[in-house]
């Protein structure tokens, strides 16, 4: 396999004043807006309130990669783990993911709930939550 390079441009970014943010969506109850780009509009006119989403974003404030990050000693555990059992923002491809709840959807706005990203971190997707179904 060669070695591939993607361009991954955002579809928007968060926008919120909070100075102190939780490490993980799934301990957080703090409110933000999704400031989507104009041209992508059309994109969320399904999302409601109520609606749990996934939100990807890039890790644009976090440091550069090193191999030696591939273990990594979070916080909240007692022991090191290897960096893809964690949610460390420090990863060979800064991406990030949260599950978040919509509390209201105006124009290009969504305004979440349970947000763990800071204040201007870059939006590059969103997704529907669908839970997992054993067959």
């Amino acid at each position: 396999m060669n070695n591939e390079f993607f361009t991954i441009r955002p579809i928007g970014y968060m926008r919120h004043n909070h100075s102190e943010i939780p490490r993980h969506c799934s301990v957080s109850n703090l409110e933000a807006e999704i400031i989507i780009n104009k041209e992508y509009l059309l994109g969320i006119r399904d999302i409601k309130s109520g609606d749990i989403i996934n939100v990807l974003f890039y890790f644009h404030n976090s440091p550069s990669f090193t191999p030696e990050k591939l273990i990594a000693k979070p916080p909240h555990l007692g022991e090191e783990r290897g960096v893809f059992s964690t949610c460390s923002p420090v990863r060979p491809n800064p991406i990030g993911f949260s599950t978040v709840e919509v509390v209201d959807v105006i124009d290009n706005i969504i305004r979440i709930k349970h947000v763990d990203m800071i204040d201007g971190t870059p939006v590059i997707d969103i997704k529907p939550y669908v839970p997992f179904q054993k067959t």
